[in-house]
């Protein structure tokens, strides 16, 4: 059953008003979500990896609910947060597996390395030094440009649509496809420079 997306929305507003009944309703449908996003993300994770979808979903939604002083506005606003959480969960890991296999150092990924911002993320230990390097460049196209840094992390690492993205971002939906555009040749040529 797909989440009611209103419902979402107004639960959100009642947690975020103290009433503790709204999240014991808010809990089932967005850990629904968020176990969505998780196996997007984990589905070429190989077998045996500390890091398992069920383990995502469990520490996203813990620094979710711990996330007292957060407003939330509406169901993408939370969706947007989960990506941002979810993405800082995996670089973490992928460094922490880069480190230990290296000796402390993560390797930036070369220009003959091939991925594509428009596919899931395989964040298998294969591409760790990969979603490394997507983070710290994402990192610096946040400092030239943070709407552009948001519009990849909501729809690469959020896997938000581009009306999903519009709405988080409170632009037109052809302003998303822009920075979408711009934003991945610019990453793509940083990438392939390092």
């Amino acid at each position: 059953m797909a989440p009611k997306y209103p419902e979402i929305t107004v639960l959100l507003r009642a947690w975020n008003r103290g009433d503790a009944a709204a999240l014991n309703q808010l809990t089932p449908v967005v850990y629904e979500e968020l176990r969505r996003l998780a196996r997007r993300y984990m589905r070429n994770e190989r077998v045996g990896n500390t890091l398992q979808t069920t383990a995502l979903v469990n520490e996203a939604y813990l620094r979710l609910v711990d996330a007292k002083r957060v407003g939330w506005h509406d169901r993408v606003h939370f969706f947007a947060v989960s990506a941002q959480i979810m993405r800082r969960i995996l670089v973490d890991a992928a460094r922490a597996r880069g480190s230990a296999k290296r000796g402390g150092q993560v390797k930036r990924i070369n220009h003959s390395s091939a991925f594509n911002l428009d596919e899931i993320p395989d964040v298998s230990s294969s591409r760790d030094r990969e979603l490394v390097a997507i983070d710290d460049a994402l990192k610096t196209l946040a400092e030239m440009d943070h709407r552009k840094s948001r519009v990849i992390e909501l729809r690469f690492f959020g896997g938000l649509s581009v009306e999903e993205t519009a709405e988080a971002l409170k632009i037109s939906p052809q302003s998303v496809m822009r920075d979408w555009k711009l934003a991945k040749a610019w990453l793509m040529r940083e990438l392939t420079s390092r």
